[in-house]
């Protein structure tokens, strides 16, 4: 997913930005309707980090569900905003490819690694054959008392009484634990992953990361070559069930050049990071928001896994995919000529009533939690869902173990960014039971 690196418009910030950072001329207004609708622009990432991103995406719901923009950066895009539409475009690979990429903005031809995700079939299948096996039904069985002890040991390490950053603390720490022992990937140095995801989803010019472009690529591949020297090391050694290894025994991965290998590797990062380190943030942040909902959970543990799926609905840990029009298409009245970008808004369709009963709301015990697009569908599904799922599943069993609740006790800090929907701070208290 490295191509994110010349992607104007995609960014994650390692800190909350300042007062001082900000020019609040640019702040997007508050209102959308105080903005004329074709003016409306949803990859303007401000949208995103001051929270008005639903309000104007409940607008285009009702007014221009299949909303054309213009932008002078990354030119004209198509946003799809209702849930039936977004799942139409996700499940049609003969109209709308995901090549050349899965974002906005467009591709460095002198830098541009290769990611499965942005490939159609048959070459997408052959890729993300190889490494499912990591993250298979019963490899996850394995891994979950593994996951359990280390979550407990980041648990028991928080300082009761004393306000910290759950995001950081939290979140970060036991997905990045996580994503080393996935990568089977050296403990003590883990956070190196966790700055590789980072960099990866970065802006323009390295965006909101402190750091240029050309820092961020000579990184990158410090990151590619890290692994390269892990494939040669694994390929004498007995095959076993992480990344590294199954690529390393694969013929189909032998044949892949420096960029493809790249691509691979840091969209299973990137993959791995994202959708489980923000949702265990979101939920704490959800729960907070509707207190009848943890009175709930306090008394009823067994809603547990309903409400991790509600959660990955309620957060929608990244905010949009991209597909490319095949041909033209007719669409809510709409042509949608060959070429055109089309971005599918999951975390606008994640909030369509016309699909999802009271979609602004949070409700642990939701009917169908499991029905909603943060994953995607069809071939592009995420592949690892169910470890997702089940980390964040263990962190809430050990939670309600340990503590009456995890109170936010200061304002979060929300990412700058259109596609990843995530915090950078949540400043919490956690009370023993």
């Amino acid at each position: 997913m490295s191509q994110a690196i010349k992607e104007p418009q995609d960014s994650d910030v390692p800190a909350p930005l300042t007062g001082a950072d900000l020019d609040p001329r640019l702040e997007p207004a508050a209102d959308p309707y105080s903005v004329n609708i074709d003016d409306i622009d949803m990859s303007q990432r401000d949208l995103y980090r001051t929270q008005v991103h639903l309000a104007y995406f409940e607008r285009l719901r009702k007014e221009d569900p299949i909303h054309y923009s213009e932008n002078e950066e990354v030119g004209g895009f198509w946003s799809v905003t209702r849930y039936k539409d977004i799942i139409a475009i996700d499940t049609d690979h003969k109209r709308f490819s995901s090549e050349p990429s899965i974002f906005l903005g467009n591709i460095d031809p002198d830098f541009a690694p290769k990611t499965f995700i942005a490939m159609d079939q048959p070459k997408h299948d052959v890729h993300r054959k190889i490494v499912t096996p990591a993250v298979a039904p019963a490899k996850l069985s394995d891994l979950e008392g593994l996951i359990r002890e280390r979550v407990c040991k980041v648990l028991d390490s928080l300082p009761v009484g004393e306000t910290f950053n759950w995001v950081e603390k939290v979140s970060i720490e036991i997905t990045t634990q996580m994503l080393a022992t996935l990568f089977d990937f050296p403990f003590e140095e883990r956070h190196k992953l966790t700055h590789w995801s980072d960099i990866t989803t970065a802006g323009p010019g390295g965006g909101d990361t402190g750091m240029t472009e050309d820092e961020i690529r000579a990184e990158l591949i410090v990151c590619a070559t890290t692994f390269v020297g892990m494939l040669e090391e694994r390929r004498e050694q007995p095959p076993k069930f992480d990344f590294i290894s199954l690529m390393a025994h694969s013929e189909e991965m032998k044949n892949l050049d420096f960029m493809e290998l790249m691509g691979t590797l840091l969209l299973l990062i990137v993959g791995g990071n994202d959708t489980t380190r923000n949702s265990m943030s979101g939920g704490v942040l959800a729960l907070n928001k509707f207190p009848e909902e943890y009175d709930k959970l306090r008394a009823d543990p067994s809603l547990i896994p309903n409400m991790v799926s509600e959660i990955i609905r309620w957060q929608t840990p990244l905010g949009y995919m991209r597909r490319t029009a095949m041909e033209d298409v007719e669409m809510g009245g709409k042509t949608i000529k060959k070429g055109d970008k089309v971005l599918m808004w999951y975390v606008s369709g994640n909030r369509d009533p016309e699909s999802i009963d009271r979609p602004d709301e949070f409700l642990i015990d939701r009917p169908k939690a499991r029905q909603h697009l943060s994953f995607g569908f069809g071939i592009h599904r995420c592949m690892g869902n169910r470890m997702a799922e089940m980390q964040i599943r263990i962190l809430w069993e050990e939670i309600l173990n340990r503590f009456s609740k995890v109170e936010v006790v200061g304002e979060p800090a929300h990412t700058r960014s259109n596609f990843v929907m995530g915090l950078t701070d949540l400043p919490v208290r956690v009370h023993l039971k």
